[in-house]
């Protein structure tokens, strides 16, 4: 919400200010509009596409992503191909970056493949020390139980996905739609592929679908399958990234979707 004050008169949300240099009116902002278009939003949705890391737990929180890119870099290096990737894919703290700039270059190589599987490796030994994220339990569950059918739709492997929610207890939530990486990594997000499969698996037509996801791709993703978008953002780095790739709603915590929710009830 906008508020601003001109000389003592105090200026509230639903105040038209009139600039003094060009004489033109100019809305305040109006957070009750946002908060109404929140809640549309999420009471609104019969299908929930959940991205994986992030907006259900921190994969990599015992074992630091950057650390694993980094040896993706070393590996690739070993292999005498470091001048593969550039000098911001090497630098980026995010290892499946690296794996898409790969597999773009050498599509269905046993290079790329062998690549795929140690970062599933790494994936699978982080599940372990993966990090729930808070309320997203219960929000799914709730979700669950009011009847809207739920997928994952995630650049990480489905497998890994499956042994983190099974070990939560809230596989049943999900499956059997859990929808990941493939060998085929074009088509990792921002490709709309893992968003297609599970909307066509579902039946949900995209109008009836929302996406949760915490990063850019994920937002692009879903503009390319026709999906409305929910950022969810820890901290406010993830925010300024969110919001500047367009992102029109954003949470800090799920705990705000999942009190929507129950004052439905």
């Amino acid at each position: 919400m906008v508020r601003r004050a001109l000389g003592n008169h105090h200026v509230g949300p639903d105040t038209l200010l009139v600039t003094s240099d060009l004489g033109k009116t100019e809305p305040v902002a109006d957070a009750t509009e946002s908060r109404a278009e929140l809640i549309a939003l999420v009471r609104g949705a019969r299908h929930v596409l959940f991205d994986f890391d992030g907006p259900i737990c921190r994969l990599f929180a015992g074992r630091p992503a950057r650390n694993i890119a980094r040896q993706q870099v070393s590996w690739l290096e070993r292999q005498g191909l470091g001048h593969a990737l550039t000098d911001a894919e090497r630098r980026d703290p995010d290892p499946h970056n690296a794996l898409r700039s790969l597999g773009q270059q050498r599509p269905a190589s046993d290079l790329v493949a062998e690549m795929e599987k140690r970062l599933t490796e790494e994936e699978l030994r982080a599940v372990a020390t993966a990090w729930p994220t808070p309320f997203a339990d219960p929000l799914i569950r709730t979700w669950s139980a009011m009847g809207v059918r739920l997928a994952i739709a995630t650049n990480n492997s489905p497998e890994v996905a499956r042994l983190y929610l099974e070990g939560r207890g809230i596989s049943a939530c999900f499956e059997p739609h859990l929808y990941g990486r493939t060998q085929d990594l074009t088509l990792l997000k921002p490709d709309p592929y893992c968003l297609n499969r599970a909307l066509n698996a579902l039946g949900a037509s995209p109008a009836t679908a929302l996406m949760i996801g915490d990063t850019a791709s994920d937002l692009l993703a879903a503009r390319a399958a026709g999906v409305a978008f929910l950022g969810y953002a820890r901290n406010e780095t993830k925010r300024g990234e969110l919001e500047g790739a367009g992102a029109a709603h954003v949470v800090g915590s799920l705990g705000e979707v999942l009190t929507i929710l129950l004052e439905r009830c």
